[in-house]
């Protein structure tokens, strides 16, 4: 699998669903376009249209594989469950921040990748109206526009510590108890609403870290393989290894261990 044929097949594919199902939609979707698929949770046309063309691209690609994609696993409850036990499992969220995008925001992506025995073997994250691809292979390191990408070891003092706190899912007694503690660090930010966007910018360094709770496949399996690949460091917040489909809750994601460390100690002791 991890030849530079399926790497490219795979990102082209990417980008015509991007060019014929998200793109021409951007900043002119229509009413009938878009529903709530639960409260607060939107979907639109294009995740729709997205996610059919990734499907049956993949299948094709790989033979015997299966799909697990954000828009069929909404209406079927038991796809993660069902899906677990897959020897090849492609794992698809056709629109990375469908809110965004909703809004005209030029925040959103799609995001793919490959889990084999259940182990993630192969990740792509596109930025469809920047053309930039993010993409890491297990062992083989992660790659943003075509530019290798390693994280540094430099770890920030604590109140020079910069980074996102989703707070929407976020319990109620551990967001009270992170706003107690925020003081801490440098910075909290408010989020991109994109976990297409939020993992590049912590393996960059844009953002030293971030802080999910709610951990769906699609929007977290791509992000892991590649933030780890660069060299970062991701654990759930009582620092026990990430698993993607085993339903957890909770994920802190920062530059490197030592960052990660820095933080927990700052938020969560």
């Amino acid at each position: 699998m991890h030849n530079h044929w399926m790497i490219e097949t795979v990102a082209q594919l990417m980008r015509r669903a991007a060019a014929q199902a998200i793109l021409p939609r951007f900043r002119s979707l229509h009413a009938n376009e878009i529903e709530e698929k639960s409260p607060g949770e939107l979907v639109t046309a294009a995740d729709r249209e997205s996610e059919t063309m990734l499907t049956a691209g993949l299948l094709a690609l790989l033979p015997g594989s299966a799909v697990l994609g954000e828009e069929a696993a909404s209406t079927q409850p038991d796809s993660v469950q069902r899906l677990s036990g897959q020897a090849d499992l492609w794992v698809v969220d056709p629109l990375d921040g469908t809110s965004n995008f909703v809004e005209g925001k030029p925040i959103f992506s799609v995001m793919v990748a490959l889990m084999r025995h259940g182990e993630t073997v192969a990740s792509w994250i596109l930025d469809p109206l920047t053309d930039t691809l993010a993409v890491a292979q297990k062992g083989g390191g992660a790659w943003l526009g075509g530019q290798r990408i390693v994280t540094t070891r430099t770890v920030p003092n604590d109140g020079d510590l910069r980074g996102a706190v989703l707070t929407r899912f976020l319990p109620r007694e551990l967001r009270l108890s992170i706003d107690t503690r925020a003081q801490c660090v440098g910075g909290i930010l408010p989020g991109l609403r994109c976990a297409g966007h939020e993992y590049p910018a912590v393996a960059t360094g844009s953002q030293n870290f971030v802080l999910f709770w709610r951990t769906e496949p699609w929007d977290h399996v791509p992000g892991v393989l590649f933030i780890t690949e660069a060299g970062g460091y991701v654990a759930r917040l009582d620092d026990t290894p990430y698993v993607p489909l085993d339903g957890g809750k909770g994920l802190l994601v920062a530059h490197n261990r030592e960052t990660w460390q820095a933080v927990a100690r700052c938020l969560l002791a």
